[in-house]
């Protein structure tokens, strides 16, 4: 017999953390409903505190959520991530000098996009070989961004193309690509990639 939600900690019996994680992962309860084999009744029933479910059927919609039981029930929900991040608040995951990409919030574990304020010296450059990037191969990944200022030099594959202000890209950032400012003045981009594998 499976054991029941009931026979783990009560705070789970409500049903609400699992849907603000549902929807920090931009999933409709029908999308987890076709990821776990649960359907979408019971996921709607089980966020409204109107069943409990057992804990493998949990651990199935965890497993669609891409989360365990264990940080389910320990980490701090993305919904309570602060909405406003000053400029002093950014995290800097590059050199800073060069090369800068300034990360909007700290801990991107839960969430679906990663947005950066990306500042590319004169000479800086993302690599000389091309790469590509997401943590699951069989689902998109995607990245897109504008320049503000300066010019860009941005490769997708074979194909070289330099974006002046205003000028955007958006692709699938599985595709090799590569990034560079071979250029006299700065540039500055704001871009943004779901989900967050930079």
């Amino acid at each position: 017999m499976e054991q029941v939600l009931a026979d783990v900690p009560a705070q789970l019996a409500d049903g609400e953390r699992l849907k603000q994680l549902r929807r920090s992962r931009g999933l409709s309860i029908r999308e987890v409903a076709r990821r776990c084999g649960i359907s979408h009744v019971s996921i709607s029933l089980i966020e409204r505190g109107r069943h409990s479910p057992s804990i493998s059927s949990l651990k199935s919609v965890l497993n669609a959520l891409e989360t365990t039981l264990s940080a389910f029930f320990s980490d701090p929900l993305p919904a309570c991530a602060p909405v406003i991040y000053r400029a002093d608040e950014l995290v800097e995951l590059a050199d800073g000098q060069r090369l800068s990409y300034r990360q909007v919030g700290r801990n991107l574990a839960g969430f679906a996009m990663m947005i950066l304020h990306e500042r590319y010296a004169p000479g800086a450059d993302t690599g000389e070989s091309l790469y590509g990037h997401g943590y699951d191969e069989r689902r998109s990944s995607e990245e897109g961004g504008v320049v503000v200022a300066g010019r860009l030099e941005l490769t997708v594959d074979d194909q070289i193309t330099v974006l002046e202000p205003g000028d955007a890209y958006y692709f699938d950032s599985r595709r090799p690509h590569r990034m560079r400012n071979p250029f006299s003045e700065p540039c500055v981009v704001v871009s943004a990639a779901t989900p967050p594998t930079f």
